[in-house]
């Protein structure tokens, strides 16, 4: 390991899409991190794909415990994590079953040949071995008994065989890492970091990290090392981020923007968790979090902060959204600003926990009883979710409203490097607190509302002179008083819904994507769509197709230039993770004639889908 990469032959690549695979207790989505980081920190570009399942722990072996991570490193810019791998490190049969169809042809294929006994065949369901059967001819296939290597080398620990075979994800890495020349001292360090408290384990996955690198240099069944440069990037400090990372920065950073602080509630729920855990960590910035026995608790919690004055926010996903409801139309009855993040995933009821979809948007629209609308803020990539958030807390604020924030279980999990904003360029969306009676004989008036965005003032609970109630019931306007008056309650109806339309004024115009201005289609997307969609309309224009595309931010209410964008293209297609929910809504608002492209299998779409769905509207 003492060769630096540039004193090693190598063979120079653009880009390669990886995807390790194994058994849940394999440690893939370790060892892929791992591999990202590492890559990160050399300087490519890159996008990743976790793929987990939903068992906390499948039997061993068996498809339903396949856990696999792809990671697309590149010299240049990139929007996806890969439509297909070019490269599988398979650990066991299982592994090699479930992920096998998406390697590409030619593509290389690694397996931990030990793996591939009598008993692990039939768990995975072959009644051949595919090594021996010629199955694989269409790959190159290279055999590595990675388990036994990994025991030999690890023996000078004194480690047990079955906990010294645990190291064996740390030997693939080292393999793949002499493939692709990754920087190994970072890994070295790494490791000896992570399992600092343990030597037993720290020793163990250093010796076989280092015997796959070896093994790799000295083996000489692969083809020489390849080398993907370091891409272009603008000049900046970056890190590795993943979107729910991001997500919580941003409501950190959020926090200080608005000078409040930070009062996170939530219940355990996958794929949102990590933003509680993320969170928790930031106590020194005034962020306070809770967690709460159930979903309707961690909202109440919230709720609760934000009529004290502090930022309230919860986090969840579909079916916690679903128990939520009730309060977040007390919030929108009581007109107290509160911010509910959902990461979607697949669904009804328990669904795909572990899996990506876009399938709430049609539930932050209308998942709540009455007339009660909201703000909708949708998150676009792993770190725009930074920036959501602040734009979402943003709304909640200044117009004394819950709001719905929008990312999936693919943003969530998904990393990029980012490029961290410089502090003092973010805005200053800080709101004053009532402090003195406004009414005209000295009262307080609660409702008494802002002429420019309909908002109430927001007065902290032990504010003298200020004492007010709150509460559902319906209440009079300016008072606050309550009042049963159908003419009141349809006044107040069409105020909170006026309030929430006139944000339209607040937010930036859609920006629309057509070089020449004659496009046929137009691509409109929303959320995490749009990596594939940029990716696959530069595609179509390379052959010389003509395509627009747009991408939404706010989802409610939309842009106020939407209905004009849309109105200029005869054909419109809107690529979701479901069955066609903003496609409805624009029909509906804009009578546009927008056609549906869905996927809802719990992975996010492909570059290629795209491209053939675009280009069969165009020949249509």
């Amino acid at each position: 390991m003492s060769d630096t990469i540039e004193e090693r032959s190598t063979n120079k690549l653009e880009q390669v899409v990886i995807r390790f695979a194994g058994d849940s207790g394999d440690g893939m989505q370790l060892t892929g991190d791992r591999f990202t980081e590492s890559s990160a920190m050399f300087g490519n570009d890159l996008a990743t794909l976790p793929n987990f399942p939903a068992e906390i722990r499948a039997p061993a072996g068996t498809l339903a415990g396949v856990s696999a991570f792809q990671v697309h490193i590149s010299d240049h810019d990139i929007l996806t994590p890969g439509d297909a791998p070019s490269v599988l490190i398979a650990m066991n049969p299982a592994a090699l079953r479930s992920e096998l169809h998406d390697l590409t042809a030619g593509g290389t294929l690694i397996v931990n040949s030990d793996a591939f006994d009598e008993r692990n065949l039939a768990k995975a369901g072959y009644s051949t071995n595919p090594l021996t059967d010629g199955s694989l001819s269409d790959y190159s296939v290279y055999e590595v008994p990675m388990t036994s290597i990994t025991l030999e080398a690890t023996k000078p620990t004194g480690a047990r065989p079955r906990d010294a075979e645990r190291s064996k994800n740390f030997f693939a890495l080292g393999i793949v890492s002499w493939m692709y020349t990754r920087p190994v001292e970072d890994t070295v360090a790494w490791i000896e970091q992570r399992f600092a408290k343990n030597a037993l384990v720290r020793d163990a996955n250093l010796l076989a990290f280092k015997a796959g690198f070896n093994f790799g240099e000295t083996a000489e069944i692969f083809p020489p090392a390849y080398r993907v440069l370091p891409a272009p990037l603008t000049k900046g400090n970056y890190t590795n981020i993943s979107g729910n990372t991001a997500l919580a920065w941003g409501l950190v950073a959020a926090g200080q923007l608005a000078k409040l602080p930070v009062f996170l509630a939530s219940y355990p729920i996958t794929p949102a968790s990590d933003i509680l855990h993320e969170l928790s960590k930031h106590k020194n910035f005034g962020v306070r979090t809770m967690q709460a026995e159930d979903e309707i608790a961690a909202v109440g919690a919230a709720l609760g902060a934000s009529f004290g004055g502090h930022l309230g926010v919860t986090t969840t996903s579909g079916p916690g959204v679903d128990l939520k409801s009730e309060t977040i139309g007390l919030a929108i009855s009581m007109e107290l600003p509160l911010l509910v993040i959902d990461i979607q995933r697949g669904g009804p009821s328990t669904g795909l926990p572990t899996k990506t979809e876009q399938a709430d948007l049609l539930l932050a629209m209308y998942g709540r009883h009455g007339e009660s609308p909201l703000p909708i803020v949708a998150s676009k990539t792993p770190s725009d979710c930074f920036f959501a958030a602040i734009e979402a807390v943003r709304l909640a604020v200044k117009y004394r409203t819950p709001v719905i924030l929008l990312s999936d279980g693919y943003l969530g999990n998904g990393t990029e490097p980012w490029r961290m904003p410089d502090v003092s360029q973010l805005p200053d969306i800080s709101v004053p607190f009532a402090s003195e009676p406004n009414g005209a004989e000295g009262e307080f008036l609660p409702y008494l509302r802002d002429p420019e965005t309909l908002a109430r003032p927001w007065a902290v609970p032990g504010t003298p002179g200020l004492e007010h109630r709150l509460g559902g019931i319906e209440k009079e306007d300016v008072s606050g008083n309550i009042n049963y008056e159908p003419a009141n309650h349809e006044h107040m109806v069409q105020l909170r819904a006026a309030k929430i339309a006139g944000i339209a004024r607040d937010i930036p115009l859609v920006e629309l994507d057509d070089p020449d201005g004659d496009a046929e289609v137009l691509v409109l997307g929303w959320g995490s769509t749009e990596g594939t969609i940029i990716a696959a309309v530069r595609r179509l224009r390379e052959s010389g197709c003509k395509v627009a595309q747009a991408h939404l931010t706010h989802l409610n209410p939309f842009p106020s230039n939407l209905g004009d964008v849309l109105r200029r293209y005869p054909k419109i297609l809107v690529p979701e993770m479901n069955l066609g929910q903003l496609s409805r809504l624009v029909r509906a608002e804009y009578l546009v004639d927008a056609k549906t492209y869905s996927k809802v299998q719990g992975l996010p779409f492909r570059i290629d889908e795209l491209e053939a769905a675009i280009g069969a509207l165009l020949d249509d």
